[in-house]
């Protein structure tokens, strides 16, 4: 026999997120900066999601090791195809411009981003590439719900305290 409790924590660390609930946000004012000239998701194409048409990107980072390595996902939304690009620090621009690049130009249209600073200089990528660059709305991570499930399958396979500088 169990003792009273064990079967419900064994349920809940079995769960791909292993907790219980979600954990209480604080509702303070945003203490990461703000990003200059973004363009709402609202002002998305109305194709983008159909999800008939390729060459719309979703993408992130993902950091680990006390944030001191970093690697970028860029998911298409049509074919599922990830890319992981390696992040030199936190600029998410020259990491994605370089996997990008390899990407035919009709096949990178548009770019839906979450509000993270490494965007911050989103304009040189739209320059760049040609690409229009879209940004979620806070605390609305089911907008780019394709890379967040792929970032969660990412982190369950690529352990905690995992050094990410190796992989690409």
């Amino acid at each position: 026999m169990l003792p009273r409790g064990a079967l419900r924590s064994e349920l809940v660390a079995a769960l791909r997120q292993a907790r219980k609930a979600r954990r209480p946000r604080a509702r303070d004012a945003d203490r990461r900066g703000q990003i200059p000239n973004m363009t709402p998701i609202a002002e998305r194409p109305a194709e983008v999601a159909t999800r008939t048409v390729p060459g719309h990107w979703e993408g992130d980072l993902i950091k680990r090791a006390r944030n001191r390595s970093a690697v970028g996902t860029l998911v298409e939304r049509t074919t599922r195809l990830v890319i992981l690009a390696r992040m030199e620090g936190t600029d998410a621009t020259k990491g994605f411009t370089k996997k990008l690049r390899h990407v035919p130009a009709p096949l990178r249209k548009t770019l839906t981003d979450d509000r993270g600073k490494e965007m911050a200089e989103h304009e040189q990528l739209t320059q760049r590439l040609a690409i229009q660059i879209f940004f979620a709305e806070p605390y609305s991570p089911w907008q780019r719900g394709t890379n967040e499930n792929t970032n969660g399958l990412l982190r369950q396979y690529l352990p905690k305290g995992t050094d990410l500088s190796g992989y690409s």
